[in-house]
């Protein structure tokens, strides 16, 4: 089944930091861009970065397995193996991580890697894997 794409906007406060951030950490193509936004292509879905000076990521946060869960977020439920490399390729180029990868829901259906980062902006991510992709939405 082909699943639409979904477009998200986000603020950021330097274009440059989100280029380096979006385009060379997390390897997204770039798609068009002004002087005050950039296309991002993360896995087919369109995010678009928007110069909003001053505007930092917000710093709510939710109680999940005795972390501080970042609210809002965004990101992508990858394979495991990509996980994985992600993860890698953040530590290698310094990511300080809001809560680093680790296992959710060891042994039951919606097993899962999760960790959190935030952009250069402040903008929180979430990137998890499903031992089990099927069960995304399992109870």
């Amino acid at each position: 089944m082909t699943r639409p794409a979904f477009h998200l906007a986000i603020p950021v406060d330097d274009l440059a930091a989100a280029r380096r951030f979006y385009g060379e950490v997390l390897g997204c193509p770039q798609g068009r861009d002004a002087d005050t936004w950039v296309d991002w292509d993360l896995a087919g879905h369109q995010v678009v970065t928007h110069l909003a000076p001053g505007t930092r990521g917000d710093a709510a946060t939710n109680p999940v397995d005795g972390h501080g869960v970042p609210v809002p977020h965004f990101g992508l439920v990858l394979d495991v193996p990509d996980f994985h490399a992600l993860a890698d390729r953040l530590r290698a180029a310094g990511t300080e991580f809001v809560i680093e990868p680790y296992v959710r829901f060891a042994g039951l259906p919606g097993e899962q890697w999760t960790m959190f980062l935030r952009d250069p902006a402040g903008n929180a991510l979430e990137f998890k894997a499903l031992a089990d992709p099927s069960r995304l939405f399992a109870r």
